[in-house]
Formats: C-alpha cells, sequence, structure tokens
C-alpha cells in the first residue's frame, strides 16, 4: 500500500508540473517575442531568444513614454485598489452581521448592479464628468471604484463563512466600538478574502481601456494601456509585433509584484484570530 502511494503522489507531482509548465509557456513566448523582429514572430514560432531586444525598446520610446504611461496607471490602478478592498470589506461586514430593515433590499439590488454591464452608463458618466469639469482627472477613474457589487456579494459570502458572529459579541461586551472591532478583528480575518479580490481589482484598474480613453485627453495623462494602444494602432503594426510583446511584458511586472505582496494573505489561516464554536 505505501509503494501505491507513492506511485499515485509521484504521478500528482509530474501532472502538477506539466500543468504549471502549460501554464507559464504563454508567459515564456511573451518573452521571447519580446527579443524578436516582428517579421520573424509573424513567419516562425520558437522559444529561443533573438537579438532585436534594443530595436523593440527603441521603438515603444518612440511611440511613447513606458515608464510616464507606468506610473500613470499605478496613480490610478493603487488608490482605486484600496478604496475597492476597504469600502467593499466595510459593506460586506455590515450586510452580513447586522440585522436591519431593508438588508436583504439592498444586497438583492448588488446582485442586480452585478448583471448590468458598466459600458451601458459610460454616455451618461462622461456627461456628468463634464458637468463636474472633471475631464482630463484621474478622480472619475479612482472614486468610482468605492462601490464594487461583485466584491461585496463575494466578501458578505466570505464574511458569513468564516466569522463567528459570537467574535464581535465578545469585542462589544469588552467595550471595543464598531469600528475598532472591524479594524482589529475583523480586517484580519478577512484579510484572505480581501487580497484575493485586491489582485482582481488592480488587475481590473491596471487593464482598464476604454474608460480612461474616454476621459482622459492629454498625452502626458494617458494610461499605459491607452498609450500601447497607440502603438497597436500605427500603420507599421507588423514590424512593431515584438515592441507590443516588449510593452505587454514590462506592463505585467506591477501585477506580479502585486501577487506576490497579496499572496502571503491568501495561503495565510483563512480561520486566524477566530474562535471554534
Amino acid at each position: 500500500m505505501g509503494t501505491g502511494f507513492k506511485i499515485k503522489k509521484a504521478i500528482l507531482y509530474i501532472l502538477l508540473i506539466l500543468l504549471g509548465a502549460v501554464c507559464l509557456l504563454p508567459f515564456l513566448l511573451m518573452l521571447v517575442n519580446a527579443t524578436r523582429s516582428g517579421v520573424e514572430i509573424v513567419n516562425s514560432f520558437t522559444l529561443i531568444p533573438s537579438t532585436h531586444l534594443k530595436e523593440n525598446w527603441d521603438t515603444v520610446f518612440k511611440f511613447f513614454n513606458l515608464f510616464q504611461g507606468m506610473w500613470n496607471s499605478i496613480k490610478v490602478a493603487v488608490p482605486a485598489t484600496l478604496l475597492t478592498a476597504y469600502f467593499s470589506a466595510l459593506t460586506a461586514y455590515g450586510l452580513a452581521m447586522y440585522e436591519f430593515k431593508g438588508n436583504k433590499f439592498i444586497f438583492t439590488m448588488i446582485l442586480v448592479f452585478m448583471m448590468i454591464p458598466g459600458q451601458l452608463g459610460l454616455i451618461g458618466f462622461y456627461n456628468l464628468c463634464t458637468r463636474l469639469h472633471l475631464v482630463n482627472s484621474y478622480i472619475p477613474l479612482i472614486i468610482p471604484a468605492i462601490a464594487a457589487p461583485g466584491t461585496v456579494f463575494f466578501l458578505r459570502q466570505y464574511v458569513l463563512s468564516v466569522l463567528p458572529p459570537s467574535l464581535v459579541e465578545a469585542a462589544r461586551i469588552d467595550g471595543a466600538s464598531e469600528l475598532y472591532s472591524f479594524h482589529r478583528i475583523v480586517l484580519p480575518i478577512m484579510s484572505p478574502g480581501i487580497a484575493t479580490m485586491a489582485i482582481m481589482a488592480f488587475i481590473g484598474n491596471w487593464n482598464n481601456y476604454l474608460l480612461p480613453m474616454i476621459i482622459l485627453n492629454k498625452n502626458e495623462k494617458f494610461t499605459l494601456p491607452v498609450m500601447m494602444a497607440t502603438l497597436k494602432a500605427s500603420t507599421d503594426i507588423q514590424s512593431n509585433q515584438g515592441a507590443i510583446y516588449l510593452a505587454v511584458a514590462i506592463s505585467v511586472i506591477p501585477i506580479l509584484l502585486v501577487f506576490c505582496f497579496c499572496s502571503k494573505y491568501i495561503i495565510s489561516s483563512i480561520s486566524a484570530g477566530s474562535v471554534k464554536e
């Protein structure tokens, strides 16, 4: 039985290694293509790096300042992610732990808004930004992140599954205020769920293209996806394929850093600091 278990374990490890290799293949291909010319990319497939990295680098900076675009995207993505994570956690905690009139109605409306595509309100949102003189500002890209129905829904279900009501009640008996209990007790327990949704929120804000393209109209304020669109829209797009891959490869770096930062919260104990009922 011990031998059979070891064989099954070895097979499982082999399958996991193969799955990991398949998942990493597109990322590896992106890095390799960043060193190749457009003609090489179109005509052949290989995993061997080429010698056109500097040429692609010069092509990228010929169309836009890559680092300026990354900085602009960071100024939008980081505050928007923090607002989404904090206020969604606060709302989810309130809906999960407080019984008040209209609780179910509010939760139902959150579900309804989850099903409405954001693009439907784009024209009205632009008109509102125009009236408030917020066009060509990062405020319309950051403040609306407070309202994230999908994140609230996920975190509410998460709170119901991992947070014992007796823990909050014990804090109240000890004289802790509601905000103190939320910040010192609830947030640490919710940290794996918050970290998971923070990664998704950051990726969504980092890759957001449509809204920044409409709201921003000055080149120096363009976020990275809008700047990269100028490279893709160039007339000589075939020769710029390598430059596009290089820009995409560099733009992935902040996402990897955020994932590495949040992963320690994801893999931490879900019930850390809680009590067993």
